[in-house]
């Protein structure tokens, strides 16, 4: 008898995601990862499969500032500084991949931060 497994249950979740949505150089894919100390996040283009732009609460810049990178408000920060790099980069519009995850708490503070920041989607 399998046991419930909260992590394969979401990786289930994503690959179902995955099938439907995809990033292109000109809308491409924000992609979402969540740890127990930090977020992470990055646009890809599923195209040629390379990342474009990412930000992470683990970075230098952002570890300075924060006093905890796994909480809403680190998520937020990460989200600001995304769509600052995305901006940069000539990057107005993207496709969300919560990867699984439950659009609530630190992936919607994310998203928050990503729209305050010019990012559309």
């Amino acid at each position: 008898m399998a046991t419930f497994n909260r992590e394969l249950a979401r990786k289930r979740r994503h690959l179902r995601i995955r099938r439907k949505i995809s990033g292109t150089a000109e809308r491409p894919r924000l992609s979402v990862y969540r740890s127990l100390r930090h977020i992470h996040a990055q646009l890809i283009d599923d195209t040629v499969g390379h990342t474009l732009v990412s930000a992470s609460s683990a970075e230098l810049e952002l570890k300075a500032k924060l006093a905890n990178g796994g909480n809403k408000e680190a998520a937020k920060q990460v989200g600001l500084l995304l769509a600052q790099r995305a901006k940069e980069k000539g990057i107005t519009k993207v496709v969300f991949d919560r990867s699984g995850y439950l659009y609530h708490g630190r992936i919607a503070a994310l998203a928050e931060g990503a729209r305050e920041g010019g990012l559309e989607f």
